[in-house]
């Protein structure tokens, strides 16, 4: 078997979108739209100033994704990473992937300067917040909100 995370290409869209539904059947705040995702990461992969899509193959086959959106910390004055859509596919969970894919977009981040990784998971997903923990992602007191336009 073998693992490469790497860059997403357009070819690799459509196996992503089919990551997407399925991680947004767990999140209670998304619905999968097949359209929105496609058109959302083609956005993403057509402009690589405002982040990058990062793709697991397993023998040449998407079986992961993540999706590293650029911002600035003014706190930090840095570069940060806001780490999105992070998913293996259920048939391929619990071999370490998801630890493999996580490291490898903080690796790129910390080589391009970035000052650090924020990412968001439902607050009801037990095994995505355990995992991150082991990852060394730390709760912050900051709390998310949101307004639809």
């Amino acid at each position: 078997m073998t693992v490469i995370v790497d860059f997403a290409t357009s070819a690799d869209l459509p196996a992503m979108a089919d990551l997407l539904h399925e991680l947004f059947t767990l999140e209670s705040d998304f619905q999968p739209e097949r359209e929105r995702q496609l058109a959302g990461l083609q956005y993403i992969l057509d402009t690589p100033a405002i982040g990058r899509l990062f793709v697991l193959r397993i023998d040449g086959k998407v079986a992961g994704m993540a999706n590293a959106l650029i911002t600035v910390s003014t706190a930090l004055g840095t570069p940060v990473v806001l780490l999105e859509d992070v998913i293996v596919s259920k048939a391929q969970r619990g071999d370490g992937l998801g630890r493999r894919l996580v490291e490898h977009v903080c690796d790129w981040a910390k080589a391009q300067g970035m000052g650090r990784v924020t990412l968001l998971a439902d607050e009801t997903n037990a095994s995505a917040l355990a995992f991150y923990a082991k990852l060394g992602f730390e709760k912050s007191a900051m709390v998310v909100r949101r307004k639809l336009l």
